[in-house]
């Protein structure tokens, strides 16, 4: 009997907790082996004011997936979280059971982290200690003072040709730069947050690490950015969960990819799923403009392409915008050519997008 929601891959069960097109933000999966049960990134936020919904309506549905993620956790040994945004982590106080008990796997607080999150990273910490009782100093001086131009780890995007649009991009660049050192310097200057461990809770940081339980192979990233380069709203880690020969990517929000290196990156681990999270589509003309939403098509149509055998789950971002699939036409127009499976988690619940429900009733209403 297919289970709503579950992908089935040899000894990986894979749960697809709660996402976009569900109804409020998130990204949460929950993959079932048989060494460990992993929830990845839960948390949930409510849609965005321009999502065609009454606040009301919002808010149940932000309800309804924290209670989902709750569900979840009960089933979890371990939790990861990708970064600090709240429709990827939920901080504990009031949510006390979604973390106790468990082993946690975290974005680094402390380097590759803008300055948003580097304080809400402080904020989930603190409220982890109090919570589950942690003793002792937790921070301590920082243990890196010295950080390289991320720029230098993406050749493919750094010698691709962006015609008339070049001289703008590296403008943008070298803006990027600037930033990137002032962000840097605080990482170099400021007290480090210790990971820590009490009987309720255990924290790690996750970047850059690789665990084993009996066959079950777990990968983290190294930090990646939070879509084009030197992305203001920081860094991010995909994971990476093996079994038997069978793998999962849960890339978290690199846009698309917007970066041709991570799409790269994708088409070489050629995972049995991927969750992919797409462009932001709805913020189009005003924080995505048209060569980086081509950019993170090229790149998702070049996945669909490449990963013959793999399902794609393709939503998150994508799934707050009426419009996703005329923005993104040539990545469906590819899945069906070739016979690849891409879609939604509502789809896989056997349901419409969210989205798509709301717009098709109010043209049946003014038609």
């Amino acid at each position: 009997m297919r289970l709503e929601g579950v992908v089935e891959l040899g000894d990986l069960q894979v749960k697809l907790v709660w996402f976009d097109s569900m109804g409020a933000k998130s990204s949460c999966i929950l993959v079932k082996t048989p060494g460990v049960n992993i929830l990845v990134d839960p948390g949930a936020a409510e849609m965005q004011p321009g999502y065609p919904l009454p606040p009301e309506e919002k808010e149940r549905l932000l309800l309804e997936a924290r209670e989902a993620i709750l569900r979840a956790a009960g089933e979890a040994d371990m939790v990861i979280i990708s970064h600090y945004h709240y429709d990827h982590h939920t901080l504990p106080r009031g949510f006390e059971e979604l973390y106790r008990g468990k082993e946690l796997w975290i974005k680094d607080p402390n380097r590759w982290i803008n300055q948003s999150q580097w304080g809400r990273a402080r904020l989930f910490l603190e409220q982890l200690a109090e919570v589950y009782g942690v003793e002792g100093e937790r921070y301590t001086e920082p243990q890196q003072r010295e950080f390289e131009d991320p720029l230098e780890k993406l050749p493919l995007a750094v010698q691709k040709d962006f015609g008339d649009y070049q001289r703008r991009r590296e403008e943008l660049l070298e803006a990027g730069r600037r930033w990137f050192r002032k962000v840097a310097e605080m990482w170099a200057s400021k007290k480090w947050c210790r990971e820590f461990e009490s009987d309720d809770v255990k924290v790690r940081f996750a970047d850059g690490k690789s665990l084993r339980f009996g066959r079950t192979h777990i990968r983290f990233t190294e930090p990646l950015f939070h879509g084009i380069e030197y992305e203001r709203t920081g860094w991010v880690f995909a994971t990476v969960i093996e079994r038997g020969g069978v793998k999962v990517l849960h890339s978290s929000d690199l846009q698309g990819p917007l970066i041709e290196d991570y799409a790269e990156w994708i088409v070489k681990e050629k995972p049995d799923l991927l969750i992919l999270d797409g462009p932001t589509t709805y913020l189009f003309g005003y924080m995505l403009n048209r060569i980086n939403l081509n950019r993170s098509v090229e790149n998702a149509v070049r996945i669909v392409r490449e990963l013959e055998d793999s399902m794609i789950i393709y939503d998150h971002h994508l799934l707050r915008d009426a419009l996703y699939r005329e923005r993104v036409s040539k990545v469906y127009e590819e899945a069906e050519k070739l016979g690849r499976r891409v879609l939604t988690a509502a789809e896989l619940y056997g349901h419409k997008p969210l989205i798509l429900e709301i717009t098709e009733k109010q043209r049946g209403e003014t038609g």
